[in-house]
């Protein structure tokens, strides 16, 4: 009879050895032709993300972990909520990532006196023509930094929901489709509440992660200073074409996913709307859980995950990645969650943890 990894099995060895166990486990049990030829694929676009990281990582110091999830976010066709405090690099690192990939690249500094035409453009009547004629406005890139997303009111945020869902604008009644990849950074600082606008839920639920940066470490910083104080600064050079990206995006889709990692999927997005059905005792920290479009990227950021690391299936340890980047900013807390400073990162870490993989 046919031996299953047991959880006794990997007991007493690393994190590292646990995922290179489990790897290989689904491997000799995928193994026939078909993931063969995905498994070869994966490799070989895995490689060529391995080059924009690398690009990418002449000019941003750390922050590892944000780089491979900006490119998760770029293959899966999804937008990015990036969150922390003022002079960070993020603004640095979304256009060094933009450089890296050749893509056509705008940043919009949001601000209380912007309007929805600022961003999608607008009509203009041409005297020579007697006509109107359609203005574009700067969400007809490739990749679009909404810098202090929250410092713009609400009808300026929903300017943007139509282009991240539907990837079009329509102007004075006519649509336009974006090209693409087409690709949302948006940028908010926490620790600043005046003058700043809480974000719609239904913008909010756009964004496939919500991203939280941190302070780099000590050696960091050192090799930071080293690196902005000299005469020449580090540059990203292009290493990736568009239609290179267009073709790992569709291919990202074919990457297999067993029923067994849907169904583990499911259990963890089902518990946070009913957590007493799963032992997780939260009925009064959550209010609202994550909605289907969890689910579904999971699922996808997962399979990026995979492809990353050369792989065209999915394994549970992808699903673990993501999980926080996906759920964090779908999972609405309670008054007294809030008061008993519970945070939604905490609550995902108590679901995982009553939630075995397969």
């Amino acid at each position: 009879m046919e031996k299953k990894l047991s959880y006794e099995d990997l007991g007493d060895l690393s994190n590292d050895q646990i995922k290179k166990a489990i790897t290989d486990y689904y491997k000799n049990h995928n193994s026939n032709d078909q993931i063969k030829e995905l498994n070869e694929k994966a490799q070989t676009y895995a490689e060529k993300l391995g080059i924009v990281l690398t690009e990418v990582q002449k000019v941003i110091v750390g922050q590892d972990q944000i780089q491979e999830k900006l490119l998760i976010g770029l293959i899966v066709d999804g937008h990015i909520l990036l969150e922390g405090v003022p002079g960070l690099a993020k603004t640095l690192m979304v256009k060094t990532f933009s450089d890296s990939i050749g893509a056509d690249f705008i940043r919009i500094q949001f601000t209380p006196d912007l309007l929805p035409a600022d961003i999608v453009g607008t009509k203009i009547f041409d005297n020579k023509t007697d006509s109107f004629v359609t203005r574009k406005g700067p969400i007809f890139h490739n990749l679009i930094l909404a810098d202090e997303i929250n410092r713009a009111p609400p009808k300026v945020q929903s300017a943007l929901l139509e282009a991240m869902q539907e990837k079009q604008v329509t102007i004075h009644g006519d649509s336009y489709s974006l090209e693409r990849p087409f690709l949302v950074l948006a940028t908010q600082n926490p620790i600043e509440t005046e003058g700043t606008y809480k974000l719609p839920d239904a913008q909010i639920d756009r964004f496939t992660f919500k991203l939280l940066i941190d302070y780099p470490s000590k050696n960091d910083e050192k090799v930071i200073m080293q690196r902005y104080t000299q005469k020449s600064s580090p540059e990203a050079k292009p290493v990736i074409s568009s239609s290179e990206i267009l073709e790992i995006q569709n291919f990202n889709k074919t990457i297999y996913a067993d029923e067994k990692i849907e169904e583990y999927v499911a259990s963890i997005i089902d518990a946070t709307r009913n957590p007493r059905e799963y032992g997780v005792d939260l009925v009064d920290m959550i209010e609202f859980g994550a909605s289907p479009r969890a689910s579904i990227w999971l699922i996808l950021t997962a399979k990026a995950h995979a492809l990353l690391n050369g792989r065209g299936f999915v394994i549970p340890e992808d699903v673990k990645d993501v999980v926080h980047d996906v759920l964090r900013h779908r999972i609405t807390l309670t008054y007294e969650a809030d008061a008993e400073g519970m945070t939604t990162d905490r609550i995902i870490d108590l679901i995982m943890d009553k939630i075995r993989s397969p």
